[in-house]
């Protein structure tokens, strides 16, 4: 059969990556998480203490970007790849919620999404690859065969983010997790380079009351229309 891109957009907490995950592995195809890329470039950020809830320097971001190497290393025992950063597992580190805070405004970063795009679409090239982000549809991969956009309320996503951050021994409160799913709602869908849109050929998946065994079928149905 033959092999082709599926590209993954929406918003936050709507489980991408779960979804990406679950279909590269039933497909034999390459999953990037490219939200995990610039989680990446965020901590780096914040490594240098170039950027925090209160600042941001955004020159000091664009200069070094040369010194960032991201690359992503498959574990046999999680079945996924996980992020490394200049050589170094960064994974648990980047799905902080200090992270969550600052990666939608590392992300508007024109020169940031230049670099990562560039990746991406190199990633892609040989297709036989599943992608989520939150402008693979359009920006990445306008031509993808199968575009799916994911959407649920920000309420069901900040609850099911909470439940993943307490599993994880972090202490955080629900309020602060729906505070930030709203506020970066806000920020990507109204920066000026690449917000997050609807492609006009994606088709819309709403998970707000689907499991994810419903949600995977659903999908797996139209990734087999596409693929036959």
């Amino acid at each position: 059969m033959k092999k082709i891109i599926i590209a993954i957009d929406g918003f936050s907490s709507t489980g991408k990556s779960t979804l990406a995950k679950q279909l590269a592995k039933e497909l034999g195809y390459v999953y990037v998480d490219t939200g995990a890329m610039y989680r990446a470039v965020t901590y780096f950020a914040m490594q240098n203490h170039w950027v925090s809830e209160a600042h941001l320097d955004k020159e000091q971001v664009v200069q070094n970007l040369n010194k960032v190497q991201l690359r992503f290393q498959f574990n046999d025992v999680l079945g996924f790849a996980e992020m490394y950063l200049n050589g170094v597992n960064v994974e648990k580190e980047i799905r902080t919620l200090e992270v969550s805070q600052n990666v939608s405004r590392i992300a508007e970063i024109s020169e940031v999404r230049a670099k990562l795009v560039q990746q991406q679409q190199e990633m892609g090239q040989d297709k036989g690859i599943v992608m989520d982000g939150r402008d693979i549809g359009t920006v990445v991969f306008p031509k993808a065969e199968l575009k799916i956009f994911m959407t649920a309320s920000a309420e069901t996503r900040a609850q099911r983010r909470y439940q993943e951050l307490l599993g994880k021994s972090q202490k955080v409160t629900y309020n602060e997790v729906l505070e930030n799913v709203q506020q970066r709602d806000y920020i990507d869908t109204h920066r000026d380079d690449s917000p997050l849109v609807q492609a006009e050929d994606a088709v819309v998946i709403d998970n707000s009351d689907l499991t994810r065994e419903e949600q995977f079928t659903k999908v797996l149905a139209l990734v087999n229309q596409k693929i036959r």
